[in-house]
């Protein structure tokens, strides 16, 4: 579990803010559950370093602060428009057996072993993200999809996916796709046999040998055609 020290900050107005955001932290605020809201500052660089981690917005925090331990789930990262800094995180208190909704991201495996995929089939994914509902204490960390055996044709449906009995899907009423295996859009061609490829480069010389004959035929004709048009001049009588 990532784990993140905190302060409590008593910043009220946008240049006590922007004073706070200068010196390397980020401001943050913890809500939910029975607690009360706290405003509190993390520090940038660290902050940064969990979010380049994947799933940082599905897991679980541990939040240090002030000497006090609260596990929380980060729920909201705003950053800034033109740097992409991050300028604000939302945290959600994670209270046992309360169930919260999130979203948890698809994990594909055995890519390599899928005969589809070797004979060119492109796998079309159509849910990145699957959010579901379920206690605090059993997200789970990602959802993973075998691809061993799989060929072009077949279909990933949330129902191929095992799950803990408290664990379920916000969409309800249907099983529906998470990701397709397809036909590639353009397929192959077999490759020629070396006899035929040889038997096309010798028709291929003949053919240009030939071309230069075709060629002179037309000019000899022409010349001679020319030679007829002329007339000897007539004597002076």
């Amino acid at each position: 579990m990532n784990s993140l020290d905190a302060n409590i900050r008593n910043t009220k107005t946008k240049g006590e803010l922007s004073t706070l955001r200068n010196n390397g932290s980020v401001p943050a605020v913890i809500y939910g559950g029975e607690g009360k809201n706290e405003t509190i500052s993390i520090s940038k660089k660290l902050l940064k370093s969990l979010i380049e981690k994947e799933n940082f917005l599905s897991n679980i925090v541990t939040l240090n602060v002030n000497g006090k331990s609260q596990n929380v789930l980060p729920k909201e990262i705003k950053y800034h428009i033109i740097s992409d800094e991050p300028m604000h995180v939302d945290f959600l208190r994670v209270v046992p057996g309360v169930k919260i909704r999130i979203e948890v991201p698809v994990q594909f495996i055995n890519h390599e072993k899928s005969p589809g995929l070797k004979r060119g089939g492109v796998l079309n994914i159509v849910r990145r993200k699957v959010e579901l509902k379920c206690p605090s204490e059993k997200i789970p960390e990602n959802l993973v999809i075998d691809l061993d055996g799989i060929d072009i044709g077949e279909s990933f449906k949330i129902s191929s996916i095992t799950l803990d009995e408290e664990v379920v899907p916000t969409i309800q009423g249907r099983d529906f796709v998470i990701a397709t295996l397809a036909a590639p859009t353009v397929m192959k061609e077999p490759e020629k046999p070396a006899e035929a490829e040889a038997a096309e480069g010798e028709e291929g010389a003949a053919g240009a040998e030939a071309a230069p004959a075709d060629g002179d035929k037309p000019a000899a004709e022409g010349a001679k055609k020319e030679g007829e048009d002329k007339k000897p001049a007539e004597e002076k009588k």
